[in-house]
């Protein structure tokens, strides 16, 4: 019989299971991604990642801030970008099994969130996003049915407009939308030109409540005493907040123009801003503290103001003035406490615009020792009352320059070249060194009356270079940029300096707006002026004067409200920028931008 042979073939069977998954997340989200099945079915298998491609260590960070742990078994992703869009693909191996996980991730980087209105008043809609450069942005309003309607917005801020932009020439695309009606409810939301959504912003108007409309009554008394207590804390709040106040404008200023000349005197802003406090109740009270950067119900902001200006009496005058009209009846609480902290007496404005301009005019220039003679061009007829603050200082170099004329290139930033005066002495002792947070060279100078010059000088003459100095100037930034200049001995170094007249005059109504002070332009709680008439803000002036010449530095402020080289040497023939602080009262005085001397 014929024996058969049976062969049994032993077929090994692998599986191999796939998946995909589309992911969306919102820019700066955490995301973990699993690599497959529940980890006790996954024992002894070996798990590779790949992000788009390429594979993903298991141990080095890789793709930003995506992370694997766990042998492989998740990918992390702790703070999500657009770096991180794309397909993630885990390939786990096993004893019998092959699994492929796919995930497509994408990132929405717009911003969604809710406003809320009272029927009347103004609202914020927010565009918020990061870029390197001017992004073109248009806005839109849903109308139903996928449809949309483009918003048309506004650039000329002294018209009454319903849309206008928040901060005109600037990045920051957010606008104003005025007196809102029940109508203006909806979703709004802006987008590059490109398409790009960047924020989304549902608004809802409410109806008013039928309250008494606001009065005055109760609220005009005088401001709350300084208790002698909390003085000793009291001065470097007020040293913390003018340096927080003073970088503040100082950003919102460099972005109205970012490549002209720029010159301000924080402590004069602030002075006239601090004065008008003394009349401000409710929330025009809270609006101008935050404005000013200091704590709320800081009683003892005038009384610092006093000691401060006393203090800077040696180098820096500073003054203030009330002129009001005839029939405005001032308070006696403000009459007697602008003038015990303010040194400021009322003063009635004449009966025509030429007298008034006349008046205050004279009054500017006797104040800036005829450094800035001319503010006003003309006083409307309607003005009830203007507040003033002028300062006015004068410091000479400790080391002098050479007295003989000398003419040096200086560097603009569109690289062209320009003769100008300038300062020179191959010996002059001076502290210079490289501050590597501001990534700028740093030269201190030192004045008399207990003050210093600095000046920043970028790592090359390129807008670029300038821009990227000015964005780390923050108030800690240059706190700290001081204490390592005074820290750090003086060495002879080879010094040059353009000699510089700037006379500037800021945007002022603009500024204010930016400070989150848009409510004195349309109606404000100032009961302490008086308690029976309303004011509002018509106009708000800032002028700035600052000359470096031979003999040292001339400054003069008025407000009113109607960069390391091996060769020791230092050579400010490019744009730069100041900053004259006070090392007796700790704060800066004047600060500027130089582009063009």
């Amino acid at each position: 019989m014929r024996q058969q042979a049976i062969v049994w073939l032993l077929l090994q069977l692998i599986f191999e299971l796939s998946s995909c998954t589309h992911i969306q997340v919102t820019r700066g989200s955490a995301v973990k991604l699993p690599c497959g099945p529940p980890e006790s079915g996954f024992q002894g298998a070996v798990m590779s990642w790949k992000f788009n491609g390429k594979d993903v260590s298991f141990i080095a960070e890789s793709s930003g801030s995506a992370t694997v742990s766990k042998n492989g078994l998740y990918l992390s992703i702790s703070s999500v970008s657009s770096a991180n869009e794309g397909e993630y693909v885990c390939l786990a191996k096993g004893l019998n099994v092959e699994w492929i996980n796919r995930y497509n991730l994408t990132v929405d980087e717009s911003f969604s969130y809710a406003v809320k209105v009272i029927a009347g008043l103004d609202a914020h809609l927010g565009c918020r996003f990061q870029a390197s450069g001017q992004v073109k942005v248009l806005w839109f309003k849903e109308t139903g049915a996928g449809k949309r309607t483009e918003l048309n917005i506004q650039d000329d801020v002294t018209d009454d407009r319903k849309l206008e932009p928040l901060y005109p020439n600037d990045q920051d695309q957010s606008i104003l939308l005025r007196h809102a009606v029940m109508d203006d409810a909806g979703v709004y939301y802006c987008e590059t030109a490109e398409g790009k959504r960047l924020s989304t912003v549902e608004l809802t108007v409410e109806a008013a409540p039928t309250v008494p409309p606001p009065s005055c009554k109760k609220v005009d008394d005088a401001w709350e005493t300084c208790q002698e207590e909390h003085s000793r804390t009291a001065e470097p709040i007020l040293q913390e907040s003018m340096a927080e106040f003073s970088m503040k404008v100082f950003s919102h200023l460099r972005g109205m123009d970012p490549l002209e000349n720029l010159l301000f005197s924080p402590i004069s802003i602030s002075g006239v801003l601090s004065h008008l406090l003394l009349a401000a109740r409710n929330n025009t009270r809270s609006a101008i503290e935050t404005a000013l950067c200091v704590p709320h119900e800081f009683h003892c902001v005038h009384f610092q103001m006093k000691r401060l200006r006393e203090k800077l009496a040696q180098s820096l005058q500073m003054a203030s003035q009330i002129y009001h009209n005839p029939e405005l009846n001032l308070s006696r609480s403000f009459i007697d406490q602008s003038f015990e902290y303010y040194e400021a007496e009322p003063s009635k404005l004449l009966e025509t615009s030429e007298e008034n301009t006349q008046m205050i005019n004279s009054w500017v220039a006797n104040k800036t020792r005829n450094k800035i003679t001319h503010l006003f061009d003309s006083v409307s007829p309607g003005t009830q009352l203007i507040l003033l603050n002028a300062v006015s200082f004068s410091g000479q170099w400790k080391v002098k320059f050479n007295e003989k004329p000398k003419k040096g290139h200086f560097t603009k930033l569109n690289g062209d070249l320009i003769q100008v005066p300038v300062l020179y002495h191959q010996k002059y002792l001076a502290t210079i060194m490289y501050v590597v947070d501001l990534k700028a060279q740093v030269a201190k100078f030192d004045l008399t009356g207990d003050s210093s010059l600095y000046i920043l000088l970028p790592h090359s003459g390129k807008a670029s270079a300038l821009e990227q100095v000015e964005e780390r100037m923050t108030d800690s930034a240059v706190r700290e940029m001081i204490k390592q200049l005074k820290a750090a001995s003086p060495q002879v170094a080879e010094v040059t300096l353009p000699q510089i007249k700037l006379e500037m005059e800021p945007n002022m109504n603009i500024l204010m707006k930016k400070l989150g002070l848009s409510s004195l332009f349309e109606g404000a709680t100032l009961c302490g002026l008086d308690s029976e008439q309303d004011v509002v803000l018509d106009e708000a002036k800032h002028k700035a004067f600052l000359a470096l010449t031979a003999q040292g530095v001339e400054a003069g402020a008025v407000t009113s409200l109607s960069f390391s080289r091996s060769y020791p040497s230092f050579s400010a023939m490019r744009p730069f920028i100041l900053l004259l602080w006070s090392e007796q009262g700790n704060l800066p005085l004047f600060i500027g931008r130089v582009t063009d001397p």
